[in-house]
């Protein structure tokens, strides 16, 4: 029998003991030293002042070193001219103008790729996500959590419809995909940096959901909850069909089930031919010849459909692949204020 030399397992041991220090200290353990604000800009001309009046108080009384990051998405409102004049009023503050309306997800990934912190908050201008929150986001970045999730317990100015139909996303998601999405997660939430260095080099697919690349990434995470304030000015940017469509994009990313609806209709047709023969034997064994015409045009519509629905959603997945090999920029940056 061989025996194990106690002195190289004592070594082994300290070496262990040695790469989880290493890791611990690498995890955040360490206070935070500077935070970020990442903020989406999409015509908000009537509250960006507001906002900033209101979240600067919060990240001041933190005591940590901060810039609030605003992404003008191509807003064709005042929003432009109103950024340049509180960035001008405070070098904290930094601007990125968009040369048009990319998207609220490009604006986030635009904000994560220009922040310069040990710490992330990403949120939107619209004051939905209160600037009180700020505060316990960072002490949870103490803690040494990378990835806050902010769930939202309500949310009265959406409506039913709305809110309905986001318990209704969140539950087909998470039965369609292996990644798991926090019910109610929104796009308020934080990242630390190291966090932030991943979606910078990778996750740069152009069809794009970003609360959903957050929580895969893994790392410790933690969750914080919040009811959404009341919109302190202006419309929702999102209508129904694009919520629609941006539901069935990020479906289609997360999920490669609907490719297999093929595979499960054909087993469901060949089973329901197979029972449609037996009936028809029954009957012509029973009563004679019967007539099937009803029943041939109702097999016939029914697999139409799902041929149809199937073909459609192949169609789909073609062209989110198109878009990855067109490999356009995600965003284009047409000026800057206070980044170097």
């Amino acid at each position: 029998m061989n025996k194990i030399n106690s002195t190289e397992n004592t070594d082994e041991s300290i070496s262990i003991s040695g790469d989880f220090k290493d890791f611990k200290e690498s995890s955040g353990n360490n206070p935070i030293e500077k935070v970020s604000l990442v903020v989406s800009v999409y015509n908000e001309e009537a509250v960006l002042v507001k906002f900033y009046k209101e979240a600067l108080p919060y990240l001041k009384n933190t005591g940590k070193k901060y810039e609030i990051l605003f992404v003008n998405d191509g807003s064709i409102d005042s929003s432009r001219q109103i950024l340049n004049d509180i960035a001008a009023g405070d070098k904290n503050v930094k601007v990125l103008h968009f040369s048009r309306n990319f998207g609220h997800e490009a604006a986030m990934i635009a904000g994560i790729d220009y922040a310069d912190a040990d710490a992330l908050i990403c949120m939107d201008a619209d004051l939905q996500h209160p600037p009180s929150c700020i505060p316990m986001m960072i002490e949870k970045f103490d803690g040494g959590y990378d990835i806050i999730s902010m769930i939202r317990t309500g949310n009265k100015s959406a409506g039913i419809i709305k809110n309905i139909a986001s318990n209704g996303f969140y539950t087909v998601i998470n039965i369609l995909s292996d990644t798991k999405i926090e019910k109610s997660a929104s796009d308020f939430f934080g990242i630390s940096k190291r966090a932030a260095e991943i979606l910078k080099k990778s996750y740069r697919e152009k069809v794009r959901f970003l609360r959903g690349f957050v929580q895969n990434l893994g790392f410790n995470k933690t969750t914080l909850k919040y009811e959404a304030g009341i919109r302190a000015a202006g419309k929702s940017k999102y209508s129904i069909k694009k919520l629609f469509k941006f539901s069935i994009n990020t479906i289609l990313c997360f999920s490669d089930l609907p490719l297999k609806l093929g595979i499960y209709a054909g087993i469901s047709a060949a089973v329901l031919g197979f029972i449609m023969m037996v009936y028809t034997i029954y009957s012509w064994a029973s009563v004679g010849t019967p007539n099937g015409y009803a029943t041939i045009i109702v097999l016939l519509c029914f697999m139409f459909a799902v041929l149809f629905v199937i073909v459609g959603i192949i169609g789909q997945y073609i062209g989110i692949i198109f878009s990855e090999l067109k490999d356009r920029p995600i965003y284009i940056v047409e000026d800057i204020k206070n980044i170097e």
